[in-house]
């Protein structure tokens, strides 16, 4: 599936309801991957996963191979979801006022959660008797 644009929403803290739409930003590949997103008032949350069920063995092998640290290199936080059916990640970064700086930066992580993606399947295809 293919999406063009992604809305940011402000959540609140406190109640976890939506307060106000924050803006509506075209996106390129790797958007399909994003479960959620919402600004909690400090950070910009993204949730993403594999955007499709894995087997218990490939489960093991994304989180063993997946490269955490292109995302730090770029300037975004990301940890691990571990209570989630398909891997999953939390990708945290600032939020930009300028609507053209913030839509850069959520297609910087489209870009990178593309490639994520795509190249951890294809590090974890012949692994399944190690795992």
């Amino acid at each position: 599936m293919n999406f063009s644009s992604l809305v940011l929403m402000e959540k609140d803290k406190e109640t976890n309801f939506i307060v106000k739409e924050l803006g509506s930003y075209e996106v390129s590949d790797g958007a399909e991957y994003i479960t959620k997103m919402f600004f909690d008032g400090d950070k910009v949350n993204v949730y993403f996963d594999t955007n499709r069920d894995v087997e218990e063995w490939e489960y093991s092998a994304i989180f063993d191979l997946f490269d955490e640290k292109v995302y730090s290199e770029n300037g975004f936080s990301i940890e691990d979801i571990d209570d989630e059916y398909n891997p999953t990640w939390l990708v945290k970064f600032d939020y930009v006022e300028d609507h053209g700086k913030m839509n850069e930066k959520i297609n910087d992580l489209c870009v990178l959660i593309n490639n994520s993606i795509e190249k951890v399947f294809e590090d974890i295809k012949d692994k399944k008797e190690q795992y």
